[in-house]
């Protein structure tokens, strides 16, 4: 069986809902991979509970419905679940809990962050975040969400986890780690010096260098680049408009 793979979804915001339809993915890989499909894993942003945002979304549940598969999100930057209490959190059988945000079909949950998740015999280092910039909402580095940034007890939890065991299969966040970052979109520094500062990013910078991964795959820059780090001998992709088809250690990128 497969998981596929893809970037923001900003609860179709941006016209994102098409390329995630059945039949684009069926156009994109052919019937037969498609029906392959177990998992939809979105990395980050996917948006859902939208505060005012429910026409839209029983809309985008409605063309979801068509597909078979669930869909797990990764926590990103602008994700009203951050922070929520009220939502139910349960087992479907992949590690950790996951937090429900829509039971019937589709089934939607999100990922916790600083997790381990087993899907499809693969191991799975969760993350998620990213500095919010929108200015015309907040000021440059101002969360949109409670809890929208990670905690000194979740950082310490997680470095206590990897310390444990650092070597995973591949890992999911929203952001990728600052240097990725700088590398895949140059436009976002001044000289030798970024735009930009990200607490998540360097965040995940710190992660990277203690762990071990096949791959690391990202959201957020709404880019699809692909890059591989020679010394650390890993790929990260960055996904937007494109998605990621993993079937074994087999990844198609269309």
């Amino acid at each position: 069986m497969s998981i596929l793979f893809s970037g923001d979804f900003h609860g179709n915001a941006d016209n994102e809902l098409p390329l995630i339809t059945k039949s684009s993915l069926i156009k994109r890989y052919s019937q037969e991979l498609y029906d392959e499909i177990k998992y939809h894993i979105i990395l980050g942003d996917g948006a859902f509970l939208w505060p005012g945002g429910e026409e839209y979304e029983f809309i985008n549940y409605w063309e979801l419905s068509k597909r078979p598969f669930p869909v797990l999100c990764v926590m990103g930057n602008h994700d009203p679940v951050l922070g929520r209490t009220d939502l139910p959190e349960i087992d479907i059988g992949i590690g950790e809990k996951v937090i429900v945000v829509n039971r019937e079909k589709p089934f939607a949950a999100y990922l916790k962050r600083g997790k381990i998740y087993k899907i499809e015999n693969r191991t799975f280092l969760v993350l998620g975040g990213a500095l919010s910039i929108d200015k015309e909402y907040r000021e440059p580095g101002k969360s949109w969400w409670k809890q929208e940034y990670w905690t000194e007890t979740e950082k310490n939890a997680l470095f206590h986890l990897i310390k444990r065991n650092g070597n995973f299969d591949y890992v999911l966040s929203h952001t990728g780690p600052s240097r990725i970052n700088e590398t895949i979109s140059p436009l976002h520094r001044v000289g030798m010096l970024p735009v930009f500062f990200d607490e998540v990013a360097a965040l995940n910078e710190r992660i990277d260098c203690k762990i071990s991964c096949k791959q690391w795959f990202c959201g957020h820059w709404h880019k699809d680049k692909y890059y591989y780090d020679v010394n650390l001998q890993r790929g990260y992709q960055y996904l937007y408009r494109k998605t990621a088809l993993m079937s074994g250690d087999k990844i198609v990128v269309v």
